[in-house]
């Protein structure tokens, strides 16, 4: 079995202020994804002939321009999966029924604009704990997609605090705990706590490559800051995986220039890369694992196939 899912969170730009502790963006940039970026994407899944998952913050649901794209993206067959209501940074900090809450109204909000509740769940920030699961599971969602085991992006997240809060900023964004490296990179059931497996909840991890390469991130960010070859080669080291969980942000087809979103090049890499670039790296990453037998799937129908066919 050789599954391939695009998963695109729909963090909006106020977020990417919060992480590096800089002002409120104006009204023209703190609209880039849903108005500019969701249209790119739904102009590269048309160019592939498949279908992904969006996670949406529900609070973003309350603006119409935002609440008519996720309509729009369900009714052309992506799936729309639950990133929380208010998608606060420290949503592992508080307590149970605070996360039981905003995880509950994020189902409501998307479930009010689809008609149906969303099976799958990102936690902001790739941030989990055994509390959160709990959480999931009373809930009735169907599987999660946050565990990340990435050593270079856990050092690099925990660099970038650091320079951040050395520049005299407070940032939204909080750590994860280290044990999440040890967790499987392909998925699996939890056990009593989320890092081992066990028969609880489906986990789909986040991708990275093998661990003879590192396991590094084969994400977004590390792809559209890649030249086509270099996501190409990215991609054959994830190719011997039985789901590469291709995970993006809607800000991975945004355009500094273009999109008024020169105030977060400094802080945000990848607005370093034109749209165009990006555009190309992600599609040469895909097509490289289409080439190698891939299928392209939502995260619920990969979850369905996994499990239909005892691949956990």
């Amino acid at each position: 079995m050789k599954l391939l899912a695009l998963s695109i969170d729909l963090d909006e730009i106020p977020c990417y202020a919060a992480i590096y502790g800089l002002p409120a963006p104006d009204e023209h940039a703190a609209r880039a994804i849903y108005e500019r970026g969701v249209p790119r994407f739904e102009a590269l899944f048309d160019a592939l002939g498949a279908r992904g998952t969006f996670f949406a913050i529900g609070s973003d649901l309350r603006q119409a321009h935002a609440a008519q794209a996720i309509e729009r993206l369900h009714r052309a067959g992506h799936e729309i999966g639950n990133h929380t209501f208010h998608h606060r940074y420290d949503l592992t900090r508080r307590d149970a029924a605070s996360i039981r809450e905003d995880i509950a109204e994020g189902i409501a909000t998307i479930a009010a604009i689809t008609g149906e509740a969303p099976r799958g769940f990102r936690a902001p920030g790739y941030t989990i704990t055994d509390t959160v699961f709990e959480q999931l599971r009373e809930l009735g969602v169907g599987y999660d997609s946050s565990v990340f085991p990435c050593p270079p992006y856990y050092g690099a997240k925990a660099l970038a605090l650091g320079a951040i809060a050395l520049r005299g900023r407070s940032s939204h964004s909080i750590l994860d705990t280290p044990r999440v490296l040890t967790a499987p990179a392909d998925p699996y059931r939890i056990c009593a706590h989320y890092t081992q497996r066990g028969g609880g909840l489906l986990e789909l991890p986040i991708g990275v490559t093998s661990r003879a390469t590192g396991q590094l991130p084969f994400i977004g960010t590390s792809v559209v800051l890649s030249s086509e070859k270099m996501a190409r080669w990215l991609a054959r080291r994830i190719a011997h995986r039985p789901l590469v969980n291709f995970e993006l942000h809607g800000i991975d087809l945004c355009d500094a220039e273009q999109d008024g979103l020169s105030f977060l090049k400094p802080s945000l890499v990848e607005l370093s890369r034109s749209v165009e670039h990006k555009r190309r790296s992600l599609l040469a990453a895909v097509r490289e694992l289409l080439d190698a037998g891939y299928e392209l799937v939502t995260l619920a129908q990969a979850a369905d196939r996994l499990v239909q066919h005892n691949a956990l």
